[in-house]
């Protein structure tokens, strides 16, 4: 064997036994993330100021009803393009279930009229700073959770959703 071969060899075997030594524990790797919006775990609390009446609403006052959680802007075609469906579930379910849309990063001068053009009611909050779609990891728009009464996250859907989809997540948060 060659000296390149052995200085290789110790190098790789180095390099592992170092890496092995210096690992975070399972459970300070996970801690270190925070909490977790995903199945079955508590939705992040978050504050967010209500576009039509200026009321600040915490999602955990809202606990008692299910919530569909939907992530949205103005500039977003599927998000236009699912609005009419979210509006049509406001309508039908009442006070029985919540719809909440979180606008991300614009101003209510921007919202305002696209809500009007849409015949937008149901409340939608505004997350100018976007720090609680980081808070839910959102990776794109739109993104929809489904939330039970007790605040636990039952379904996550990325990308447009449609009356059928809505539907399999309330069959999910209204038990």
């Amino acid at each position: 064997m060659n000296r390149w071969t052995l200085a290789f060899f110790s190098i790789l075997i180095l390099g592992s036994g170092w890496l092995w030594v210096t690992r975070l524990p399972v459970d300070a790797a996970v801690a270190a993330l925070g909490p977790q919006p995903a199945v079955d775990y508590p939705a992040p609390d978050f504050t967010l100021t209500r576009f039509d009446t200026g009321e600040a609403i915490s999602l955990s006052a809202l606990r008692g009803k299910p919530v569909i959680l939907n992530f949205w802007a103005t500039w977003c075609r599927p998000c236009r393009a699912e609005m009419p469906a979210l509006q049509a579930t406001f309508e039908r379910y009442g006070d029985d279930l919540l719809v909440v849309g979180v606008d991300q990063g614009e101003e209510g001068a921007v919202v305002g009229p696209f809500l009007d053009e849409l015949g937008i009611t149901f409340p939608v909050l505004l997350d100018g700073d976007m720090s609680v779609g980081r808070d839910y990891r959102i990776m794109g728009l739109p993104t929809t959770f489904f939330i039970d009464s007790k605040g636990i996250i039952r379904g996550v859907h990325a990308g447009e959703i449609n009356s059928a989809i809505l539907a399999e997540g309330i069959v999910d948060i209204a038990r």
